[in-house]
């Protein structure tokens, strides 16, 4: 799973170019396209999300224009600050217009990573509504930065700050915590820059205390207000609408993200004097595709047209770039994505920079562009626009990012067109920007963010960071930390998957859910019949006769009567595909019913996957698949309910009563035997693909289940050794091996199982980035503290002293080999359930050592084919092969008679 970003702040830190967090040269790709990691990968895991938290706030190096107004909020006198520009104390300032409901007040203490002294340590704190008053020029835009330290103010507690900002008319801020937020981002300090035009010649700021919380006070440090040209005056084309345009420069506009894609932090002192900070891409970047990065080094002079003012975005951000890579192949089987966490409800404008520093004929590199899976732009040709190589082009987008579970992320792709048939297959951009409008009700606050951390999610993210190597170390990704909160959620399902149109989802069942499409939406498809009403594609044509025989087809009348209308009170899982819900068919029969968002084009290919796969899979540690309905442009599956929810909602963060020890290694046991029967007993072994304890349910009397099978694919066949494929699968879980090669195996499955086996021990994510560095990953922490002899002190608490140390053992030792950075050294899934059967069994009994030398299946050195491979056949008798030299104890009867099951 991913973490969820918290609510976005713009994107500031207390960094500078020497001491921008990387220990070694940054990621990279050469020329010849081989890949490379610049560190281990927890180290770079550590890094992507230090960046993705430090990279919403920072200082302002640019001295202010004449007319700029820089207030110390505060203070009594005049000060600089630590880049020298002077600032004004506010105690006799003609700005603050009611200093009656006012006091000013010093912080308690100096955060070490505060980059100065000014304006941070005064504050203006409020007790009632009260307002500045800055003279300005109506009709000309400004720069209106706010600058928040949330601390110890003569005694009063910062987490009792919720106030809103009102900025001549429109809401910037609302029920706004600058502690809650500073926590979620792990920041002293926060900084949020907002564009306006004010309507008169006096620009109103007002600051009003909570009424929702008892003793709320609102506080400022520091604020600036600077004249900037307008950069805003020409329309975004409205993706999905080519024919329309929203007029940008009408609206009030808070900066999200800025970005210098493909290069490093550009501090505001380079910035043609607008004091804009460009920060790294490479954290936001999403899944195994991290492109290349070159630059020009200057060789090339960049030459802004006279239609474009070079103040529109520094020369910097055009000498560098970020592209695919050299081969057209591996290009074709991936997109070039970004991740961001934003607010619902509220139309976004993306400004994409771009400069052509290789190429110089048009059709040479032709993209398409892509906004949360719709297409923003056909055949994108840099040198077609420009007109010529190093000439700077830029170019906006606006897209609606509604309010709904898994709507506040905003997904940027960029995918090689196939139908312009250009020499190389690529894609390029140097710069992305992107800006928050004002709704129609005058608002453009957003929600405080979710104070725990976590991508990223996450349940991350988030966002993101991931990277292909040559690493002997374990090369996980990073969601946009997915982030740092809540859940990036996910879990999400079904995902669009048409010709050219794949998908990277993280996706859950039982909680939240959802499907995050790593290629856009076409304005075609080739391999499913549209409707005419919603444009959504239909399925039923689409499936072999066999799962439509195996598999009930509901109408929607009886999934409308199954959910009571689909009553929001049987919601029991949400996502960005969709709602799940609890139902009843039949006349009492519990169901869970997972209906696609009536809106959303996603999830065809995955909705399909689902009932082929389960339709033909019985096996009582699968959830069954009852069956779907897909009528009135509805795409609903309809599973067996589980009672008791996923796995994980048993192990943390729940109030629930801890698992006992053995409940816990009986749930493993049925996902082990779940997993066995996909690689070994279908006509083709079956690699799920998403193996995580979100995927794993649990009904009413324990048995373990599992579940979610979009992703999941036919593995090779008997004279190959993987298949080859683009890496899908949830952070954390992800098996290094497959997201370095694209090379995919039923051991796959076995890492990610081995994950999920120390995630039960434990008792904590997958990834949880509030960790110090080396724990932030679970595999790799405990690893660290299997091979040093240390995982009992990491356990559980509640576990503790409740384990027969024999058992831990060769539980711990299960885990640590599925987790073995080469598939061939790790153990068929028939082995890990063989060990684990055993390990249940040395917990039963008080003489472990005997059993230990009468009967595990100890891992040998290479094991690549499983000794214990059954010939089961779906719904037939099933043998197996080699137990001669068994225990026939009854702990492995499930083996020795697969009846049995």
């Amino acid at each position: 799973m991913f973490y969820s970003l918290p609510s976005p702040v713009f994107l500031y830190a207390p960094i500078k170019p020497s001491s921008f967090f990387f220990l070694s040269p940054p990621p990279s790709i050469s020329s010849k396209g081989s890949f490379s990691l610049a560190m281990r990968t927890n180290t770079h895991i550590l890094i992507s999300l230090i960046l993705l938290f430090n990279i919403f706030n920072g200082s302002n190096s640019v001295s202010p224009s004449s007319d700029s107004i820089l207030l110390s909020c505060g203070d009594s006198s005049d000060d600089v600050d630590a880049d020298g520009r002077k600032w004004s104390g506010d105690s006799n300032s003609k700005f603050l217009v009611s200093s009656d409901n006012s006091q000013p007040f010093k912080a308690k203490f100096q955060d070490p990573s505060l980059p100065s002294q000014i304006p941070y340590m005064m504050a203006r704190v409020f007790s009632k509504e009260s307002a500045y008053e800055f003279p300005v020029s109506a009709g000309k835009r400004y720069w209106l930065r706010l600058y928040f330290y949330p601390s110890s103010y003569s005694g009063l507690n910062s987490t009792d700050s919720y106030f809103a900002v009102v900025a001549d008319g429109v809401t910037i801020l609302r029920n706004f915590s600058a502690a809650i937020t500073a926590q979620a981002l792990t920041q002293a300090y926060i900084i949020r820059e907002f564009s306006l035009i004010p309507i008169s010649n006096n620009l109103n700021l007002m600051f009003t205390p909570s009424d929702e919380h008892n003793g709320s006070y609102a506080f400022i440090n520091g604020i600036e207000v600077i004249p900037i040209p307008d950069i805003f005056n020409s329309p975004a084309t409205l993706v999905g609408f080519s024919d329309q345009t929203i007029d940008v420069g009408a609206s009030t506009i808070q900066t999200m993200y800025r970005l210098n894609v493909g290069g490093q932090y550009i501090p505001a002192s380079n910035d043609s004097g607008l004091s804009r900070t460009w920060y790294d891409d490479s954290p936001y970047l999403y899944g195994a595709a991290f492109g290349v990065t070159f630059s020009d080094s200057e060789k090339v002079k960049i030459k802004y047209p006279k239609t474009m003012p070079a103040y529109i975005a520094p020369i910097n951000v055009y000498r560098t770039a970020r592209s695919m890579g050299p081969d057209s192949k591996i290009n074709m089987n991936y997109n070039l994505t970004w991740t961001f966490q934003v607010d619902g409800n509220f139309m976004y404008v993306v400004r994409f920079h771009f400069c052509e520093l290789q190429l110089n004929k048009i059709n040479q590199r032709v993209f398409d562009i892509f906004l949360n899976n719709e297409t923003a732009q056909d055949g994108a040709d840099v040198i077609a626009w420009s007109g010529s190589q190093a000439v700077p082009v830029y170019k906006d987008y606006a897209v609606y990012v509604n309010d709904g579970p898994g709507d506040d992320q905003l997904w940027v792709a960029l995918h090689p067109s196939a139908e312009e048939k250009p020499e190389f297959y690529d894609s390029i951009l140097n710069g992305l920007e992107i800006f928050k409008l004002n709704d129609t009700t005058g608002n453009l606050a957003g929600p405080n963010p979710v104070p725990t951390p976590m991508l990223l999610a996450a349940e991350a993210s988030v966002l993101i960071a991931g990277n292909l190597g040559k690493s002997k170390g374990r090369a996980q990704m990073i969601i946009a930390i997915a982030g740092v909160a809540a859940a990036v959620c996910l879990v999400l399902a079904i995902g669009v998957a048409v010709y050219q149109r794949q998908n990277v989802p993280d996706r859950e069942y039982g909680g939240t859910s959802g499907w995050f499409p790593i290629y856009g939406r076409s304005s075609s498809h080739s391999t499913t019949s549209k409707s005419t009403i919603s444009g959504k594609s239909c399925t039923s044509s689409h499936l072999s006769s066999l799962a439509v025989s195996l598999c009930r087809h509901f109408s929607f009348a009886e999934i409308k009567q199954g959910t009571k209308n689909f009553d929001e009170s049987l919601v029991i899982g949400v996502g960005g595909f969709g709602k799940v819900y609890r139902g009843v068919i039949d006349g009492g029969t519990k169901v869970a019913i997972k209906r696609a968002n009536p809106s959303s084009e996603q999830g065809i290919h995955e909705f399909q996957t689902e009932i082929e796969m389960l339709s033909k899979l019985r096996h009582r540690h699968l959830v069954s698949l009852i069956g779907y309905c897909d009528e009135n442009d509805e795409m609903i599956l309809v599973y067996d309910y589980m009672a008791r929810g996923t796995l994980r909602e048993h192990l943390y963060k729940t109030k629930a009563p801890p698992l006992s020890w053995k409940q816990r290694l009986e749930i493993c046991i049925g996902a082990a035997r779940g997993l066995h029967y996909l690689h070994t007993g279908a006509k083709y072994t079956i690699i799920h693909r998403d193996v995580k304890t979100t995927n794993i349910l649990v009904d009413e009397k324990w048995v373990a289940k599992v579940s979610d099978f979009g992703l999941s694919k036919t593995g090779p066949t008997i004279d190959q050794t993987h298949v080859s494929t683009v890496v899908k699968g949830s952070f954390g879980y992800l098996d290094p091996e497959y997201f370095r090669r694209q090379q995919l195996t039923e051991k796959s499955d076995v890492y990610s199982f081995g994950v999920v086996l120390f995630e039960v021990l434990l008792a904590r994510p997958a990834l949880n980035p509030s960790l110090p560095k080396e724990q932030v990953s679970l595999a790799d922490w405990a690893l660290h503290c299997q091979r040093k002899g240390t995982l009992e002190a990491i356990i559980d608490p509640h576990l503790k002293g409740k384990i027969n140390p024999e058992c831990l053992k060769k539980f711990a030792e299960t885990a640590e080999k599925c987790l073995s950075d080469q598939g061939v050294e790790r153990p068929p899934m028939g082995d890990v359930l063989w060990n684990l059967e055993f390990a249940l069994q040395l917990q039963e009994s008080t003489d472990g050592a005997i059993l230990m030398t009468n009967g595990a299946a100890n891992f040998s050195e290479n094991n690549n084919s499983g000794s214990h491979r059954s010939n089961l056949s779906i719904g037939g008798e099933s043998e197996v092969s080699e137990v001669s030299d068994l225990n026939t104890n009854a702990v492995f009867s499930q083996l020795i008679n697969p009846k049995g099951r």
